[in-house]
């Protein structure tokens, strides 16, 4: 059993009227390793970024009642339905990318699925009445439930036909909990640590953590099967994935999200893996340390790597390198970055994660390549609605492989208007016909969050407000300008998921400027809201020089080489499409991190640590004699 590092009280259970995720704390320890549900990141604002807590906002809140019934048009009226604005403004045109990979789009949703999880009311074993009935029909007898908000189908709708209802489940917040805010709207839950901590791969409670361990030379439990590591069997297969043989498999990890899409599946795998080579090679070259100390100093150098990717090689494509460097996100430097700042909240902007972050489902390709060593595409293509929740197809034959490939060899689709309708009519459609559709899903989660216009967004991020249809046309089409005009009544009333999504891209970027506004926002507060950094000269927390040099070798290229079956060749920017200017390379090619650098040399000090959280490294051994 692993000692506590400090004491907190269960955030869900209320003690004297608190609020959701304001527990009473005893003060926090200092510790060179972050806790495992995010808490006491920042020691004097414990719950800052901890799981489970509130989403942050730039702008108040809009619901018709001020409260949580989401907003009308401002005459009163319904607001366009979500699904009516699905399939009138994001049609399916496939447009390759020209420069970036599949891996590219993925990353994305691996950086978000470790951000944040909207929470439902079947995570606290809590059900309401279904909003649909078995045959797609409004159930009547539960509108006036507080938690169905269902996405309406008309009778126009040119795909789901005899249809009405399509299910939509609305995210629990903090007054559904029962925890008191006073007066004012309600707000959102996110149920995984808000920090870019690896969550979905460590968890975000330390009972997931825990079942996690194999409790051995600091090692994640796995599955072998064929020579190949792989994550455990979900207990729960039968609710967890779609489950058509008793040969399927079913993963566990820590993100209940998983088993979601075949190439999401991968990049968990490949995270997973790398845990384990390094701990591995930890163990190796320190025999003396313990289980624990391997654990910990792992999954420190694992976050960091996850941390460099995505700040470093990943954000820059999305966001511009211009911006990312003028706004400090990033620094070009090869030395510590002091900047972190306790008074910024690094909590989840509900803006960022449920409108401006959900804008990248454009780059999502419907059919995936399984590519071979020679990088020639095989004869199938793999439909992306075949397999979700169905995580067997990566185990067949050499399809890991040949998966992984395909995230370095297909281009995503373009980032436009235009979203492919695997995700728009077929998501999750387990073995029916059709499923659901993510676009009218986004819509409508943007009016459950009670998200201001996309004309307030602009005010917000110094764009002109929209008086007229035409003030739009700074950065939307005129034809979509117009689309919009026959859709709503005023401008006013256009929800920023819809226009954001239309805006043509920023110079450099992958998203248009009120979403780029957004999404650098973010990731500013991410970085220099988390004490824990992996390039912060803090003595509590830092790495040696030497180690940071090593660290930011790391690339996606060679994370990818390192953790599949039998990859041998790779291109050095994984994230760009091969070419020219970025050949594939042996694998052996790509800069490697030199763990040898993390050689302890004080074995009499490190073999026996009384809490097993000490950071044993040569460079701060006096930890050890801290309080």
């Amino acid at each position: 059993m692993v000692p506590a590092q400090w004491s907190v009280q269960n955030p869900w259970t209320p003690r004297n009227n608190q609020s959701c995720g304001n527990g009473s704390f005893r003060k926090c320890q200092r510790s060179s390793y972050r806790t495992i549900n995010g808490s006491c990141n920042n020691l004097e604002n414990p719950t800052w970024g901890m799981a489970q807590t509130r989403y942050a906002r730039l702008l108040p809140a809009i619901y018709s009642d001020g409260v949580w019934t989401p907003a009308r048009a401002r005459s009163g009226r319904p607001l366009p339905r979500s699904r009516l604005l699905s399939h009138r403004l994001f049609p399916e045109v496939r447009i390759k990318d020209p420069q970036w990979t599949l891996a590219t789009m993925q990353w994305g949703q691996i950086i978000t699925h470790d951000m944040a999880e909207l929470g439902t009311l079947s995570m606290f074993n809590a059900q309401s009445g279904p909003c649909c009935t078995n045959d797609n029909r409004l159930a009547l007898n539960n509108l006036d439930d507080p938690t169905c908000f269902p996405i309406v189908v008309g009778p126009e709708d040119p795909d789901y036909r005899n249809q009405e209802c399509l299910t939509f489940q609305r995210a629990i917040t903090d007054r559904l909990l029962g925890c008191s805010q006073g007066q004012g709207s309600t707000e959102q839950i996110t149920m995984v640590t808000q920090f870019l901590d690896l969550s979905l791969l460590y968890g975000s409670s330390d009972q997931t953590a825990m079942n996690l361990r194999a409790l051995v030379d600091g090692r994640l439990k796995t599955e072998i099967r064929s020579q190949r590591e792989w994550p455990p069997t979900n207990l729960n297969a039968s609710m967890s994935c779609d489950i058509r043989s008793p040969n399927d498999v079913c993963y566990v990890a820590g993100d209940d999200r998983v088993n979601q899409n075949t190439q999401l599946t991968v990049l968990q795998i490949i995270l997973l893996r790398e845990h384990n080579r390094i701990a591995g090679v930890l163990s190796r070259i320190n025999p003396h340390w313990n289980d624990e100390t391997i654990y910990q100093e792992t999954r420190r150098i694992t976050i960091a790597i996850n941390q460099h990717i995505s700040y470093y090689e990943w954000l820059p494509i999305m966001i511009g390198s211009e911006n990312a460097l003028r706004y400090r996100i990033v620094y070009d430097t090869d030395d510590y970055i002091d900047d972190y700042d306790p008074s910024v909240n690094p909590a989840v902007l509900n803006e960022h994660s449920n409108a401006a972050f959900r804008v990248f489902h454009s780059l999502i390709a419907g059919y995936l390549k399984l590519v071979m060593e020679d990088r020639s595409p095989s004869q199938s293509l793999l439909r992306l609605s075949d397999w979700f929740m169905r995580p067997s197809i990566i185990e067949q034959v050499d399809n890991m492989d040949a998966l992984t490939r395909g995230l370095a060899d297909q281009p995503e689709q373009t980032r436009d208007e235009f979203y492919d309708r695997e995700i728009t009519l077929f998501l999750f459609r387990g073995r029916d016909r059709l499923g659901g559709d993510l676009r009218a899903i986004d819509i409508q989660r943007n009016r459950d969050h009670g998200l201001a216009s996309y004309n307030d967004y602009r005010d917000f991020c110094g764009l002109r407000r929209g008086r007229t249809w035409n003030d739009f046309d700074d950065t939307i089409s005129i034809q979509n300008v117009e689309k919009l005009s026959l859709l709503y009544e005023t401008p006013d009333d256009v929800d920023l998921t819809i226009g954001g999504s239309l805006e043509e891209n920023a110079p450099g970027a992958l998203i248009g400027p009120t979403f780029l506004c957004i999404v650098i926002e973010q990731f500013y507060r991410t970085r220099v809201g988390d004490r824990f950094w992996y390039e912060s000269p803090n003595p509590d927390v830092t790495f040696t020089r030497e180690q940071l040099r090593e660290i930011r070798k790391a690339s996606i290229g060679r994370l990818l080489c390192d953790n599949s079956d039998n990859i041998r060749n790779m291109q050095r920017r994984a994230f760009e499409i091969p070419s020219p200017m970025n050949p594939i390379t042996s694998c052996t090619d790509l800069p490697e991190i030199d763990l040898t650098l993390w050689k302890d040399f004080a074995p009499s000090l490190a073999t026996q640590p009384k809490d097993g959280h000490h950071h044993l490294t040569p460079y701060n051994l006096d930890l050890l004699y801290k309080k």
